[in-house]
Parts: structure tokens; sequence; C-alpha cells
């Protein structure tokens, strides 16, 4: 898979008014022993695609870490962004309906 190296990223997309170009993170190497954040946004059923998620997170060796937003209509606060990024390698942040 080749990957394209200018790729643009939006950090918020409810509220972003320009577009910034970021780099991608670098690939890790491995999951194993890694601490890896899953944050449910709040819709309905994101707990059973996380579920999911952590189980096979969990088969590769990754230690998994839960958060969950207030609601799904605003952004996270950024009280419960800091504790992600002081605690976890990555994160994933997905959501179901």
């Amino acid at each position: 898979m080749t990957m394209t190296p200018n790729v643009t990223l939006l950090q918020d997309p409810t509220s972003e008014r320009t577009v910034h170009l970021r780099q991608r993170a670098p690939r890790m190497s491995g999951l194993h022993g890694r601490r890896i954040a899953l944050l449910d946004i709040s819709k309905p059923r994101g707990d059973v695609f996380h579920d999911r998620l952590e189980q096979l997170l969990w088969e590769r060796g990754a230690v998994v870490s839960r958060y969950r937003k207030p609601t799904f209509t605003k952004p996270a606060p950024v009280r419960l962004l800091e504790e992600i990024v002081s605690s976890n390698v990555a994160v994933i942040e997905a959501l179901a309906d």
C-alpha cells in the first residue's frame, strides 16, 4: 500500500474554517504492550463497535483504555483530551448508529 505524503487532515471538521496541512504520525512498529485509547463519541451502539475493537486490540497485545464523550453533539472536553494524550500512545475515535 502506498501512502500519499501530503494528506489533509481536519482537526475538528465541525468548526475548522481553514485547512491546515499536517504530517501523519509515524506508524507504530507493533501493538504489543502499547496503550491504545478508544474514544466513544456517545452515539447509539458505539459501545458495541468499541467492544469488538477492544477484543481485536487485546488479541494483538495492546493495552486498551476506554473513554467516552459526554455527548456526541459537542467536541470532547479539553480535560478528557488531555487525559487521553497523557496516558496513551494512540487513539481510535469511532462512532456507530
